[in-house]
């Protein structure tokens, strides 16, 4: 069996934890990140639009790709730490819900952690990547609160008869 974690800032303890806990034994688990790639793009294109061409030493862009990197790294090895299983890491770039699903194409169970409004049940308590991760995925999805669950008292009222 084939387990994917989505590792996110902020709510990838969940998916761990999530993963520990249902992850069999032997299963060959994959931890993900993914690191956009518009943020180092708009460095690379305002520093040649507006600063400059023929410093490539002075491009933002390349040192926000080194930094992006570096950061993933340390997630994904503080992930690992937590799993205390044996585990792959794999680091992506681009659009983080097209790379998610790229990925758990090779998966037989995806896991990861609602990323919204988490004060509310519903919806909204996933973010639009997750909401396409969860629409789109062609395996299984455990998806997981980072945090205790709001109670059924946060449902909506119903509608009326």
């Amino acid at each position: 069996m084939r387990v994917l974690a989505w590792i996110t800032e902020g709510t990838w303890p969940a998916s761990i934890d999530a993963v520990r806990a249902h992850a069999p034994d032997g299963a060959d688990i994959v931890l993900l990140h993914v690191s956009p790639a518009d943020v180092p793009g708009a460095a690379h294109g305002a520093f040649a639009g507006l600063l400059g061409r023929g410093h490539r030493e002075r491009d933002p862009g390349t040192r926000l790709e080194h930094l992006a990197a570096v950061s993933a790294a340390q997630l994904l090895a503080e992930a690992a730490r937590r799993l205390g299983r044996p585990c792959t890491r794999t680091e992506r770039t681009g659009r983080a819900e097209r790379e998610v699903v790229a990925e758990a194409a090779y998966a037989d169970l995806l896991v990861l952690a609602r990323d919204g409004d988490r004060t509310h049940l519903g919806p909204r308590s996933l973010g639009p990547a997750s909401r396409f991760i969860v629409d789109h995925a062609p395996c299984p999805v455990l998806l997981v609160w980072p945090e205790p669950a709001p109670g059924i008292t946060a449902l909506p009222p119903s509608p009326p008869p």
